[in-house]
């Protein structure tokens, strides 16, 4: 498996394939997508996010704190620390370009995206993280 990382406050330069990412001093950010580009994925600021474009599940009941007037259950984040979350937002963090190759992994600020067939899986630094495919997604 290839692995990669990002430090915030670090300038970097990095290459995966034709992925080219540059990041200044403080200003870490990533975005990425699954080879299929079902799932589209971001790491800024101390978050990790994926969307998907389609799925066979159902997020479950939109909570009280979740504005109408956004959409929900597009996606699933989590922070640095913490326990993951379905995405409430009405933005999007899908995109084909820079796609990570299956079996690769891409690490930002603390938080690790990992590239598989079955779908993406991000790990934060208390270890939660969630796994994210079309068939399903999973919280730990």
């Amino acid at each position: 498996m290839k692995t990669f990382a990002l430090a915030a406050g670090a300038a970097t330069l990095l290459t995966l394939g034709t992925l080219v990412a540059p990041t200044s001093a403080g200003a870490a950010f990533q975005a990425f997508s699954t080879p299929s580009g079902n799932i589209g994925c971001y790491i800024a600021g101390g978050s990790a996010r994926c969307d998907i474009r389609d799925r066979d599940w159902n997020p479950p009941p939109r909570p009280a704190g979740c504005s109408t007037m956004t959409s929900y259950g597009q996606g699933l984040t989590v922070g640095t620390h913490g326990q993951p979350e379905v995405v409430c937002a009405g933005d999007t963090a899908l995109t084909t370009e820079n796609p990570l190759d299956y079996g690769t992994s891409l690490t930002v600020d603390g938080i690790t995206c990992l590239s598989r067939e079955s779908g993406m899986r991000c790990t934060n630094a208390d270890g939660h993280g969630f796994e994210l495919s079309r068939q399903q997604y999973r919280f730990f």
